[in-house]
């Protein structure tokens, strides 16, 4: 993959999981709550955005590691 795709991709994906998970709190649609920070910490702490930080923290991190050759 290009270095800067994986840097782009992986910044991408952790600002993302991090807005979803920040700015969802309080929200309620139609009488239904799109709390998703709570939800994610009682579905396995939090597994799901976690696995996309994550991922997005490797792209990045293979984004580096092709910029230094």
């Amino acid at each position: 993959m290009n270095k800067w795709i994986e840097l782009f991709a992986g910044l991408v994906l952790v600002i993302a999981a991090i807005a979803v998970w920040g700015y969802s709190a309080n929200w309620n649609l139609l009488g239904v709550s799109l709390n998703f920070g709570t939800a994610a910490w009682e579905f396995l702490k939090g597994g799901i955005i976690w696995f996309v930080i994550m991922i997005g923290l490797l792209f990045i991190m293979l984004g580096i590691s092709d910029l230094k050759e």
